[in-house]
């Protein structure tokens, strides 16, 4: 789980013998039921990933509870909605399948779990069948799954879903963004498999 950057700032620190018992304790490459029952209630989580040349991105992705989905004892999936058209997150999987999922209670009990692996984007899942808005499917295969330290994790309160969230039998509104006049004449359709 570390390579020589981690170790040198763990042997810095003396932190080697700490670091090495967190990964020997909490560290797993299968999901438990627990892992299962808060990713798959989290409305949202952040992605990192890394393009051929190693230049990072971070992202958010938000949906309804339930819109991540443990679907295999190491493998998540997840649909991609419609965005901003730029793909920086998945076209960066299309050349670089290493990816970083975080995802983050900031109500209720703070809470954070890690998870890292090798992504795959599919435009013929069976999954975007059933999943309201998706335009593709991401699914992650984990190969570390490990929770972290909540401790600098704000208390903040969860009102409600955001109201561009791909929900059944309701069409989203386009960001207003997108009627910008730098951008109007730019914007593409929605993708033909939007099932609102």
């Amino acid at each position: 789980m570390f390579h020589d950057g981690n170790r040198q700032l763990q042997d810095r620190f003396a932190s080697r013998r700490i670091a090495d018992r967190l990964e020997e304790k909490l560290t797993r490459t299968a999901f438990t039921a627990d892992d299962k029952a808060y990713i798959e209630s989290c409305p949202y989580f952040f992605i990192a990933t890394v393009d051929a040349d190693g230049r990072p991105d971070c992202s958010f992705k938000g949906g309804m509870p339930g819109f991540v989905r443990v679907t295999g004892d190491s493998e998540l999936a997840f649909p991609d909605y419609d965005g901003n058209g730029m793909f920086k997150s998945l076209g960066n999987l299309l050349v670089n399948a290493n990816v970083g999922l975080l995802f983050i209670a900031l109500h209720d009990k703070p809470k954070r779990l890690r998870v890292n692996g090798s992504a795959r984007v599919l435009h013929d899942d069976p999954l975007l069948a059933e999943t309201v808005g998706a335009q593709l499917i991401v699914r992650v295969q984990a190969r570390a799954i490990f929770p972290n330290c909540p401790r600098y994790i704000p208390e903040m309160q969860m009102t409600g879903p955001s109201l561009y969230t791909p929900q059944p039998k309701c069409d989203p509104p386009e960001p207003r963004w997108k009627e910008f006049d730098d951008f109007k004449d730019y914007v593409p359709p929605r993708h033909p498999t939007w099932r609102g």
